[in-house]
C-alpha cells in the first residue's frame, strides 16, 4: 500500500468525524517487539495503512520472518537492527540504525516487547524473577529515555509503550510482574507530564488478559481480547495522541472498581 493510499484513508477519517491526527503525513515508526502477538499485529495495521517501519528485536531469524511477513502483506519495512531490552548496550546502536534506515527522523516509538511469567514460577526462580523485573522496568525505562532523547531532539513525536493492567492495584495473582508494570506506568505518566508541551506525545497502553503466546495455558477470562481488535484500539490511541488506553475495552471500568476496593477486600479475593 503506497503513501497516497495511506493519506486519503485518514482523509476519509477526517471527513467521518475523526480527528485531524487521521490526516497526518505517513508516519516513520520505530516498533520494539513486533514478532509476536499485539505487536506483530499492531505492526501490520500500522505497514498496511502505510508507515514505514523499522523492526527491532533480539532474534535476527524472528525479525527476518517479521520483515517478509509483512512484506508478503504488501508493505516492506525499512529494515530492522538487534536490541535487547536485557540488554542496555544494544539500545543506542539499535535506536541510531534505525534512524538512519528511516532517513534521519522518527515521528513513533513503539515498545511491545517484555518478559511474563506467573507468580508461582517467579517465586520459585529467583533468576527468573530477576530477568522480568529488569526487562519490564529498568530495561524498559533505560529504552524509553533513549528515545525520547532522541525523539525530543527533533522536535517532538509520540513515544507508545505497553505496561498492563496488572500495574494498576497490589494483586494476589501478579505481586511480582504488577510490581514491575506499576513502576513503568507511574515513569509514563510522569513522562508525559513533563515533556507535552515539547512535543512528546506519551501513550500507554494497558492491556488486559489478551489470547497471545505469552498467556498459552493460562485459563482465559470471559472479557479477554484477541491481538489484533488490541491492535485497532491502540492505533486510533496513537492517533489521537491519547495517554492511556485500556484493550480490550472492558478492562477500563473492571478497573476503576478494582482500584477502588478497600485492602481488607483485596485480602480475601483471588482477583
Amino acid at each position: 500500500m503506497g503513501s497516497e493510499t495511506a493519506y486519503s484513508q485518514r482523509a476519509i477519517g477526517a471527513s467521518l468525524g475523526r480527528p485531524l491526527s487521521y490526516v497526518a503525513r505517513v508516519m516513520n515508526v520505530i516498533f520494539l517487539g513486533a514478532t509476536k502477538g499485539m505487536g506483530r499485529a499492531l505492526a501490520r495495521r500500522l505497514a498496511q495503512r502505510g508507515d514505514r517501519l523499522v523492526l527491532l528485536g533480539r532474534d535476527r531469524g524472528d525479525l527476518e520472518k517479521s520483515c517478509g511477513d509483512l512484506a508478503a502483506d504488501g508493505a516492506a519495512p525499512a529494515g530492522f537492527a538487534s536490541c535487547d531490552l536485557g540488554a542496555r548496550e544494544t539500545f543506542s546502536p539499535a535506536l541510531d540504525e534505525a534512524l538512519r534506515l528511516l532517513g534521519g527522523r522518527a515521528d513513533l516509538v513503539v515498545v511491545t516487547a517484555g518478559r511474563f511469567a506467573t507468580q508461582d514460577k517467579l517465586e520459585a526462580d529467583s533468576e527468573l524473577c530477576h530477568d522480568v523485573l529488569d526487562v519490564d522496568f529498568t530495561g524498559t525505562v533505560l529504552f524509553c529515555e533513549e528515545a525520547r532523547k532522541r525523539l525530543l531532539s527533533q522536535g517532538g513525536g509520540t513515544l507508545c509503550v505497553f505496561s498492563s493492567v496488572a500495574g494498576e492495584r497490589g494483586r494476589k495473582p501478579v505481586v511480582l510482574y504488577g510490581a514491575a508494570k506499576a513502576g513503568l506506568t507511574r515513569y509514563l505518566e510522569g513522562l508525559d507530564h513533563r515533556y507535552r508541551s515539547e512535543g512528546l506525545k506519551v501513550v500507554t497502553v494497558k492491556p488486559g488478559f489478551v489470547r497471545t503466546g505469552l498467556t498459552a495455558g493460562l485459563k482465559s477470562p470471559p472479557f479477554a481480547g484477541e491481538p489484533d481488535d488490541v491492535a485497532a484500539r491502540v492505533l486510533r490511541a496513537i492517533d489521537r495522541g491519547s495517554p492511556v488506553v485500556y484493550a480490550p475495552f472492558a478492562w477500563g471500568p473492571i478497573m476503576a472498581v478494582i482500584r477502588g476496593l478497600p485492602r481488607f477486600v483485596m485480602r480475601r479475593i483471588g482477583f
